[in-house]
């Protein structure tokens, strides 16, 4: 299958014929191909947003927002169709890509709702018969870089608050998962979104990632990826001081204290450790677990973990394949690391046994024992369904632990004191503590790091504002 790109409301290929091929993360193998895009085709899409912005802007939101509702209920009418393309192009289960169109939709459906409540301000003024009001208006071509753990989510999280805002966007979606984002322009073509408004291009890095980064047309780009990913796009905007949102990566850690519900708290880790094979941003990482408990702790987890089935992601309820190969390999290499650290492999740490894993980017659910906070899997973020645990003397060591690292994006603190989880909200250095709570997100809350896990951040009203900056007016009269 061949899935082109979408620019100025046309379905185009690379303007040189060259082609990217797609794989199927559960088997290896090659089952579409999408153009690779050059930066005639980037020069073509900037042109065709920056011209179709300025009639966009001027539409009331109310307006706007009425092509967004369409593209909400366009992907419900395709949800069969998202979900299967979510499973065989990201490794997703048939269940965690359920879960995706549906906050896809919701991500929509939010930011068309907000509509009406973008508002700027009317201060009063110093002077008589004067009057301050404060404007907020879009920035214009926003770029929207989106990572492979959640093709169409992120899409609906970058695309929704730039469209309702007047802003104009250019996807461009991660090599490993193009297919979904071709898919999704189908939709905006359908919901009648006028040309221009929405474009799309796959490719390269150095092909469509550093002209569109670089580009003074793009007043804004919105990424979703790495921590290096972040620096790259930052450097390379710089020059433009184009306004940044960079929801970077992190290491999560999941505190458990001695006085914590274990049995809740053993469940939330699974769950968030092995979620999306372990593909998540905000996932547990590493799990910090006072000494009195480490035991029972670590006992009733392995018993859980060894729960969590491994297959087939179209018709397994439990964790799928890594989605690239590279991504595989990292995980391999942060495990033997972190033996050699002296960590233990407690369950997996290898490829699954059996004829259906012999291809394709399996790993098994891994837990690493004894390990310290200096080992490679406790430095670094591992995306992958690796959790090691290490053990701490009490709730300060831990908070230093988590304090330490250079980036902060999410945290997890189960404790039934409430001194401790009322000091932990003052000092704990993340975006989001998770507090006797599993993993969670909300199209409501807001989603941001901390230090090198990113500037600005997205959901709720504070991530659509995000997307306008101030116009101050002064008007005598």
């Amino acid at each position: 299958m061949f899935y082109k790109c979408f620019i100025d409301n046309e379905w185009v290929e690379a303007s040189n014929g060259a082609r990217m091929p797609v794989y199927n993360p559960a088997n290896g193998e090659q089952w579409a191909e999408v153009p690779a895009c050059t930066p005639d085709d980037v020069a073509r899409a900037l042109e065709s947003s920056q011209i179709a912005q300025r009639s966009w802007q001027m539409l009331p939101a109310f307006e706007r927002a009425k092509y967004i509702y369409e593209i909400a209920a366009g992907i419900e009418s395709e949800r069969d169709l998202f979900e299967d393309l979510l499973v065989m192009e990201q490794g997703k289960t048939k269940a965690e890509a359920a879960g995706e169109v549906t906050d896809t939709i919701r991500y929509f459906t939010y930011a068309a709702e907000a509509a009406r409540r973008l508002r700027g301000d009317i201060l009063p003024s110093d002077n008589p018969r004067e009057q301050l009001y404060i404007y907020k208006v879009p920035y214009g071509v926003t770029l929207g870089l989106c990572a492979y753990n959640y093709p169409l989510a992120l899409i609906g999280r970058k695309a929704g608050p730039a469209l309702v805002t007047g802003n104009t966007m250019i996807i461009k979606p991660h090599e490993a998962t193009p297919v979904t984002a071709s898919v999704f322009c189908r939709i905006v073509q359908e919901a009648g979104v006028p040309p221009g408004v929405i474009n799309m291009l796959t490719g390269t890095g150095a092909d469509v990632g550093a002209p569109l980064t670089t580009s003074p047309i793009v007043r804004m780009i919105t990424l979703t990826g790495s921590i290096r990913a972040g620096q790259m796009v930052a450097e390379a905007s710089s020059k433009n001081i184009t306004a940044l949102s960079l929801e970077l990566g992190g290491s999560a850690p999941f505190i458990v204290l001695k006085d914590a519900d274990i049995d809740a708290a053993v469940e939330a880790a699974v769950i968030a450790r092995f979620a999306n094979a372990g593909q998540v941003c905000i996932c547990n990482e590493t799990v910090l677990v006072e000494e009195a408990v480490a035991d029972e702790f670590t006992q009733k987890l392995l018993k859980r973990a060894a729960e969590v089935h491994v297959g087939d992601p179209a018709t397994n309820g439990g964790m799928g394949p890594i989605t690239t190969p590279a991504a595989l390999e990292r995980v391999e290499r942060i495990v033997a690391d972190s033996v050699a650290d002296g960590a233990e492999i407690a369950m997996g740490g290898k490829r699954p046994d059996g004829d259906a894993f012999k291809s394709g980017n399996w790993y098994e659910p891994t837990v690493l024992v004894n390990a310290k906070p200096d080992s490679t899997a406790v430095q670094e973020e591992i995306f992958g369904p690796v959790l090691p645990i290490v053990r701490v003397a009490d709730y300060e060591e831990a908070l230093a632990i988590a304090n330490a690292r250079p980036d902060g994006l999410s945290a997890y603190l189960w404790t039934q004191n409430p001194s401790i989880y009322w000091d932990a909200i003052q000092r704990l250095e993340t975006g989001t503590i998770f507090l006797n709570s599993g993993i969670v997100g909300y199209i409501q809350g807001y989603h941001n790091g901390h230090k090198l896990s990113g500037v600005g951040g997205e959901d709720g009203m504070h991530g659509i504002e995000g997307y306008l900056q101030k116009r101050t007016v002064y008007q005598k009269f």
